[in-house]
């Protein structure tokens, strides 16, 4: 039986699970397509685990991402990073000398600069997707060519078309006009990937010193299109770890190996998870002028959690519940223990 430490990184496009050893070797990876259903893919990945490898002893799990609350609350994680720490941890993890990191996903990108081992500066998009995976996505679609492709076709170019990258609608568009202008599909390909990195650039890397060691890291780093476009912008050579694609799982699973063997335990439900039945509501408070939304989660029909109110009215509802059980059972016990005493006294 194997004993791994497990880190599930949540995002808006993808979930991806890895299981690492004591030395932080990973040996399984799974990506999955998020699909807007978080929990049903998180537990559908969890179940893949627990069919292929049996019986696994899960030793500690970390969770990041944008979906790393709904997650921890699911499978019960001993750390809870976000995404610049987890990415951080996983590259200096590769190459410990690293100095930048360039990460790309589905719907976000980011920078981290490094120093020393020490993270001093990062930087993140806006919610405009030009410069993320989404945008290639759509664009290849648009092209007819397999996203998988599509890095291959734009190293076959041999004249670069410069494609307006600032903003997603304006690409496509320019994209389109620069079709019916007879440009051949390699020339677009490569101008949409020059148009990605420079969108990078110019809004998630303005201002910052990017030095090497570069690390590539996030799905869009399969694209060596885009991997050579950086290399021509930057006039430096851009690493791409082997497991480019799951490096914020491996990142928060290096934090958990190294939270859990401060507290001695983990806090993992264990694989059966994926057994249990969880609904997901939301709801409008209208106690006050904030109007919050509120998301309650069940598991087996009993609340497990609520989170999004402003004042804590209803988050706190379940601390309380959890805070009086407590106090209630301490005061049953101290009343016994009084009551056995007074009676051996008496005796």
């Amino acid at each position: 039986m194997g004993k791994y430490y497990m880190g599930i990184d949540v995002g808006s496009v993808s979930t991806n699970i890895v299981l690492m050893n004591e030395n932080n070797d990973v040996h399984y990876k799974r990506y999955l397509r998020t699909q807007g259903k978080p929990i049903e893919i998180l537990k559908e990945g969890i179940e893949e685990i627990e069919k292929e490898f049996g019986s696994v002893d899960i030793l500690g799990v970390g969770v990041t991402g944008s979906g790393r609350y709904l997650a921890n609350i699911i499978v019960g994680a001993d750390i809870v990073k976000n995404e610049i720490t987890a990415h951080a941890v996983a590259g200096l993890n590769s190459i410990p000398e690293v100095k930048t990191i360039i990460e790309i996903g589905g719907q976000d990108s980011k920078i981290i600069l490094i120093r020393d081992r020490i993270v001093v500066d990062f930087a993140m998009n806006t919610v405009c997707a030009a410069g993320t995976g989404s945008f290639l996505d759509r664009q290849a679609i648009r092209l007819g060519v397999d996203i998988s492709d599509f890095g291959n076709l734009a190293l076959q170019s041999k004249n670069s078309v410069r494609i307006a990258g600032r903003c997603a609608v304006f690409a496509e568009s320019d994209m389109i006009h620069k079709q019916q202008l007879g440009h051949n599909q390699s020339d677009i390909a490569r101008g949409l990937c020059d148009a990605l990195v420079r969108n990078y650039l110019n809004n998630v890397g303005k201002g910052k010193e990017v030095l090497s060691p570069i690390l590539f890291q996030g799905g869009v780093a399969a694209n060596i299109g885009i991997k050579k476009a950086f290399k021509e912008a930057l006039g430096k050579e851009i690493y791409v770890p082997d497991n480019y694609d799951v490096m914020g799982a491996i990142g928060v699973a290096i934090l958990a190996k190294e939270e859990v063997k401060i507290k001695g335990k983990t806090n993992f439900k264990g694989t059966s998870l994926y057994k249990m039945d969880y609904q997901v509501k939301g709801f409008e408070c209208d106690g006050c002028s904030n109007v919050c939304e509120v998301i309650e989660i069940k598991e087996e029909g009993k609340v497990l959690a609520r989170y999004g109110d402003k004042c804590g009215k209803w988050s706190n509802a379940i601390n309380n519940r959890d805070f009086k059980l407590a106090y209630s059972l301490k005061f049953i016990y101290l009343r016994s223990f009084l009551c056995y005493n007074i009676l051996r006294i008496s005796i």
